[in-house]
């Protein structure tokens, strides 16, 4: 579906400035979700709920039914979504998955209107990241790159940490976006690519922290110590919400539904492997995890959570 040259319809779809009030006097504004998935679904939901103005897309149509019923608008493609919006957020699953939305026939580059947003929420690669904000900027448009941390329940109470990067001016105008979907915003910086960097250096924490704890209770456990017990021990030393978390869901063995699947587990491990590499850094505990991802995912463990 393409909408370049249908200005007629354009002067309808953007008669009304960028930020409009509605009878309660909150700022509402025109905002695309496109990918509805476990982190896009509550996302969409919530921007919904807070009182904006909501178009979205969604690969597999269905799932933007209940929305809709909320009070969304279904788009047919996300060019449509794009057209139709000022501010378009793309929560999808990789690098592969974005560059088709924004690029592809039916993407969203050629109908986000001029000073058009682009937010985009997916753990993607630098490379990536800089080469969105540099095509968005020659069509005299934004890019802002917002990753986060936290689950799908994470999303669902609207309290996401978001890692911000991109032109300060458009920072402040979606800020009020960023308020629903998360409790706090950190900013790295005016070059969109920084959050994704900042994203990829958290998850390599989080791996690490896997990777040792999973070792840590193998060692116990071959030693004769049940893995209850010896969860109570690290609990005293090393209690966080993190440790607590998935310490939790290896003593209990819940790996399914995945909160995070192994597969994304291993993609996340090769961006941060691919950005150290340009960067001239060394990340052997990124290798190591690599290497068990891997393993992994060839076993048919790919849907788990990605500390099974």
């Amino acid at each position: 579906m393409k909408y370049i040259g249908e200005t007629h319809k354009k002067v309808i779809y953007h008669a009304f400035d960028f930020l409009i009030k509605n009878s309660k006097g909150m700022s509402r504004m025109k905002v695309g979700v496109t990918g509805l998935g476990n982190m896009g679904y509550p996302m969409a939901e919530n921007i919904l709920q807070a009182g904006h103005e909501l178009v979205v897309y969604n690969r597999t149509a269905s799932k933007a039914d209940p929305l809709v019923a909320e009070g969304a608008s279904q788009a047919m493609s996300p060019s449509e979504v794009a057209f139709r919006t000022d501010v378009v957020f793309t929560v999808l699953a990789g690098v592969q998955a974005t560059e088709q939305v924004v690029f592809g026939e039916d993407g969203i580059l050629n109908s986000l209107p001029k000073e058009g947003i682009h937010i985009a929420i997916s753990t993607i690669s630098v490379d990536c990241a800089k080469k969105l904000n540099e095509t968005h900027t020659e069509q005299g448009q934004h890019f802002i790159s917002t990753t986060v941390l936290g689950r799908p329940d994470v999303a669902q109470s609207g309290n996401l940490h978001l890692i911000v990067a991109g032109p300060g001016e458009e920072r402040e105008k979606i800020t009020p976006i960023l308020e629903v979907i998360g409790q706090d915003i950190f900013v790295m910086g005016e070059e969109p690519y920084l959050a994704n960097v900042a994203k990829l250096g958290n998850n390599f924490l989080l791996v690490s922290m896997l990777e040792a704890l999973s070792e840590a209770f193998i060692f116990a456990q071959k030693n004769g110590i049940e893995p209850r017990s010896f969860f109570d021990v690290i609990s005293t030393f090393f209690g966080s919400p993190i440790y607590d978390n998935y310490g939790s869901i290896m003593v209990n063995e819940e790996f399914e539904p995945a909160g995070f699947k192994m597969s994304l587990g291993l993609k996340d491990t090769h961006l941060a492997l691919e950005a150290a590499q340009e960067a001239d850094a060394s990340l052997p505990l990124a290798e190591l995890a690599k290497e068990h991802f891997s393993k992994g995912v060839e076993n048919g463990l790919e849907d788990l959570d990605w500390q099974r």
